[in-house]
């Protein structure tokens, strides 16, 4: 089997442990928080509950994608070990980091010819990127080369289904995904909206929902129309939360009552900086495998 890495870029949201565990360098986005810059490095630097307090006492953090000289500067250590690398990038229907990745790997070719650096477009973002991730590592370890291991991530990362619902939404309307009017009367009249990622890797409002517990029946419904085999889904499941764990345990124990036949129990995570300064606290995601993203 030939030498190589799985990378990643921090915003797959997994726990500091997970990647040292399975072994998974990532290069880190950065976020500025009152007036201080700091690594998206997985709640070293500034522990979740500080940074989604911070945000719920007035902060408003913003972020920066990785450029294209702090990839090449991730990757040449592993290329001068005589690694081969497999990087799969956050989507590019969120962020330019998969464009930075992909001059970084032209460029360091031209200085290691006998290397091979490839770079996945994964259309995924937090624990559906880590999903994707995961599944990838798994593959690995069964003995897939790198190509056979970018080849399944190609042919199922639109298989990997992420539904999301917020609580507040504040940092919604500031990023454009909903108006300021629809925020506003969606506070008053207490709606939550669900939303997925399309078949860009884009985040997508697709329902109005009033009510929190009306909210994550939908979101269960869902799973239950998309997985793989519907309620049968043997697969693994993934959560992340945004300072709500609560509302996360919450959605987990519906699924494990409607999918007894899980890959393990539902994990669950934290959102992390730099896809949490986009949400701020209160939102919920749901990623497991089922039908092809199409829209």
């Amino acid at each position: 089997m030939s030498n190589y890495i799985i990378t990643s870029s921090s915003t797959a949201d997994m726990p500091l442990e997970y990647f040292e565990k399975r072994n998974i360098p990532y290069v880190p986005f950065h976020f500025m928080i009152d007036g201080k810059e700091y690594p998206d490095d997985l709640g070293q630097s500034i522990s979740f509950e500080d940074f989604y307090q911070r945000i719920s006492e007035g902060s408003m953090p913003t972020t920066s994608q990785v450029n294209v000289g702090q990839f090449v500067d991730f990757f040449t250590p592993f290329l001068e070990e005589g690694k081969d690398i497999l990087h799969i990038e956050f989507s590019s229907g969120l962020s330019g980091t998969y464009n930075s990745a992909t001059i970084a790997r032209e460029q360091l070719l031209e200085d290691f010819p006998d290397r091979k650096i490839e770079v996945v477009d994964s259309l995924a973002a937090s624990g559906g990127y880590g999903l994707l991730l995961d599944y990838a590592v798994d593959k690995k370890e069964e003995g897939a080369t790198l190509e056979e291991v970018r080849d399944w991530v190609e042919e199922n990362k639109l298989n990997v289904n992420h539904w999301f619902f917020s609580t507040d939404l504040t940092h919604y309307k500031r990023g454009g995904r909903i108006s300021a009017t629809s925020a506003f009367f969606g506070g008053m009249l207490n709606i939550a909206p669900l939303l997925n990622m399309n078949n860009k890797g884009e985040l997508t409002p697709r329902k109005k929902i009033r009510g929190k517990k009306q909210v994550i029946k939908e979101m269960v419904k869902k799973m239950e129309e998309q997985a793989v085999n519907g309620t049968d889904y043997y697969g693994k499941c993934f959560i992340t939360h945004s300072a709500v764990y609560n509302d996360a345990l919450k959605v987990a124990d519906a699924i494990e009552q409607s999918f007894p036949v899980l890959i393990g129990k539902v994990e669950i995570n934290s959102v992390g900086t730099v896809i949490g300064s986009h949400t701020g606290p209160g939102t919920v995601a749901l990623f497991f495998m089922g039908d092809k993203r199409v829209d």
